[in-house]
């Protein structure tokens, strides 16, 4: 109610105000004008429904499209993408996540029993920025560094020379032949799957990709200097190398949970949007010059929305019965409103959209069939989604 469903003029509406998009008829908040201005290239499903409102259950649940507590390890929705599109043979990962919140429920992250070659690889960061180092800035002070974005050990450490590192390559491979060959499952072909992963990434081009120092400060800092501005750079990087499938989360405040504004709701939220607006337009418009965005599908959701009263601390507290989310780019149906909901945000009025159906959009936004079918642990074939494609969505 406070980013893409305002209620301007009701109680539970708040001060915040809509603005025009290039879309006639489509307005957001007043605090996304750069979104605004690319309202033709992305869709705003405005009727979300579902019935987790536990951060861990709800986490789990809009990225698997399956209820939490079931038996099975179920993908996370990037991994099980990223199976479909990465190329094996080929030394880029088929997904990374930026600064994911995967501490909230580890397993909403997971590759399940995809298994340990399809986990995601992590960027980790650092937040030690200031408020005042959000906004952008053309003649910075040197000392207003962007947030640093690293992956752990993915270059070799600097006392060994590239003789060295292959020699322990090397002997690596041939304790792995006569270990790892009597011993194929389990932990030992983890530990193989993972470390043959790592060697064969530092070893390629794509370890540029990661180093934000190439790109001019100017660049840096007009997609904001904090770690979701700085993760939406690296993330084009990624998929202009070919990377299928890159995640950032904006969500790198109180204890990982900036959006969980249980207290003085409008003051975070559009502190929060500010910095979405900035770093997602920029990503946005850096895609559409280069082309990228006519083959790049972005999406945008939380685990669930917020009440729409507003309680006592001036805070929105959880709210999984009636909320948004935006799919834009490649195979969407760029300027669509799909659903809506009632006078007080309190219901979905029309086109109710569970999560299996949100997931089943993105896997034919890009390509894939959400019924194709992977086999778990117990040889049980299971369907990446189970739900329907919103089809008024899809381009």
């Amino acid at each position: 109610m406070d980013t893409w469903d305002l209620k301007p003029g009701h109680a539970n509406g708040g001060p915040f105000q809509e603005i025009a998009t290039s879309v006639p008829g489509m307005k957001i908040s007043e605090h996304l004008p750069e979104l605004s201005k690319l309202g033709e290239h992305f869709s705003i499903v405005r009727s979300m429904h579902t019935k987790e409102g536990d951060h861990s259950r709800g986490t789990f649940f809009v990225r698997t499209g399956q209820r939490p507590g079931q038996p099975f390890r179920y993908p996370a929705l990037p991994a099980a993408i990223a199976k479909e599109l990465a190329d094996d043979a080929s030394s880029i990962p088929g997904y990374v996540s930026i600064l994911p919140n995967s501490f909230i429920n580890p397993p909403a992250f997971s590759s399940g029993f995809l298994g340990a070659s399809r986990e995601p690889l992590t960027v980790a960061g650092t937040a030690d920025y200031s408020p005042e180092d959000l906004a952008p800035k053309e003649d910075a002070p040197s000392d207003d560094q962007p947030v640093k974005l690293r992956v752990d050990n993915l270059l070799p450490p600097e006392d060994l020379d590239m003789n060295r590192i292959q020699r322990r390559k090397q002997f690596w491979n041939l304790l792995q032949e006569s270990y790892g060959a009597r011993r194929r499952g389990g932990a030992a072909s983890t530990h193989d799957t993972v470390y043959r992963r790592a060697m064969q990434l530092a070893e390629s081009d794509l370890v540029e990709a990661f180093d934000l120092t190439q790109e001019s400060d100017k660049t840096r800092r007009k997609y904001g200097v904090d770690g979701f501005g700085q993760g939406c750079l690296m993330a084009r990087r990624l998929l202009e190398r070919g990377v299928p499938v890159v995640e950032v989360s904006l969500s790198d405040g109180l204890a990982g949970l900036s959006w969980d504004t249980h207290i003085d709701n409008f003051t975070g939220v559009k502190s929060l949007s500010e910095r979405l607006d900035r770093s997602w337009s920029q990503l946005m418009l850096d895609l559409k010059s280069s082309g990228l965005l006519d083959e790049t599908t972005i999406f945008w959701m939380g685990e669930f929305g917020r009440t729409p009263v507003i309680n006592n601390n001036g805070g929105r507290d959880h709210f999984p019965n009636a909320w948004s989310c935006v799919l834009g780019g490649a195979g969407i149906q760029g300027g669509a409103v799909i659903g809506k909901t009632t006078e007080d945000g309190m219901e979905v009025a029309d086109r109710p959209v569970d999560a299996p159906d949100l997931l089943a959009t993105i896997c034919s936004a890009v390509g894939v069939d959400p019924e194709t079918e992977n086999t778990s642990e117990d040889l049980r074939p299971i369907k990446i989604s189970e739900g329907s494609p919103i089809k008024e969505m899809l381009a």
